[in-house]
């Protein structure tokens, strides 16, 4: 089982050697929504503004694990599609389960990658500094890939069910997610009744958990206790929505479909 999951994620590896492209993805939109929201904090650091602005740039680099984690698995499998290859995978001696761990070992090293080079460059522009959040920063990225994974399966369980109409949602679903995981702000400037929703989102605790750190110097363990807890079973409902529905694209022929649009 590993050798093929290494084998997949070898094959990663190639393609992202041979396409400056790809390589370029990986760090041009971070570090642009990095710069573009550093300046942001710095203008309203002179403007005196409280320093808790500073919570953006701690924001802006763990959204982007989130959204690094659930784009490493839409992307993967939908680039399938594109190149018609896909049918060519479900052929093979390589299970979707196995497919699946190879694109969340290559989404994990993406963000890995990513992430440290937004650290280096906050701490460089903006001398943020974000081990400032310790040993819990770990936790805090580990809960986000986390989620991110959950929500690329759901995400691609629709993609494989209603074909290439449904591919705006690799972009769309985590920007419909944003608002309420209170990225940018804490869940309390949210209404009363959304509050209720966001703290259904392991997200949310992590993205306060990181506001509370980087405040008080204290990690709070119990939240992201929550967080983990609530990611087990939105990976739980994602593996079974996504198994159901390959299921079901299998039994209609939907899959040859998808392979000839």
């Amino acid at each position: 089982m590993w050798l093929r999951i290494s084998a997949i994620v070898m094959r990663f590896f190639f393609l992202h050697r041979r396409s400056v492209a790809r390589v370029m993805e990986i760090f041009f939109w971070p570090v642009m929504n990095l710069l573009v929201w550093g300046f942001v904090t710095s203008y309203l650091k002179e403007l005196a503004v409280p320093k808790t602005v500073l919570f953006l740039i701690g924001a802006v680099i763990l959204w982007d694990v989130l959204y690094r984690s659930q784009q490493g698995i839409t992307l993967a499998i939908t680039e399938e599609f594109w190149v018609k290859n896909i049918i060519n995978i479900f052929i093979s001696p390589i299970s979707i389960g196995e497919f699946l761990a190879a694109i969340c070992v290559v989404g994990l090293i993406k963000s890995v990658v990513t992430t440290i080079v937004l650290g280096f460059l906050a701490f460089f522009f903006y001398s943020f500094n974000l081990l400032s959040a310790g040993p819990g920063l770990v936790l805090f990225l580990g809960n986000l890939l986390l989620f991110g994974w959950a929500v690329g399966l759901f995400t691609m369980a629709l993609i494989f069910r209603y074909g290439r109409a449904a591919e705006a949602l690799i972009w769309g679903v985590p920007f419909l997610i944003q608002p309420i995981s209170a990225v940018f702000y804490p869940v309390s400037v949210l209404p009363a009744w959304l509050q209720k929703i966001a703290y259904l989102l392991p997200s949310t605790y992590v993205f306060e958990g990181m506001r509370q750190v980087l405040a008080t110097g204290v990690v709070d363990v119990s939240i992201l206790g929550i967080s983990f807890g609530l990611n087990l079973v939105y990976l739980f409902l994602g593996s079974l929505y996504f198994s159901w529905m390959l299921c079901k694209v299998r039994e209609m022929g939907y899959l040859s479909r998808l392979h000839l649009e």
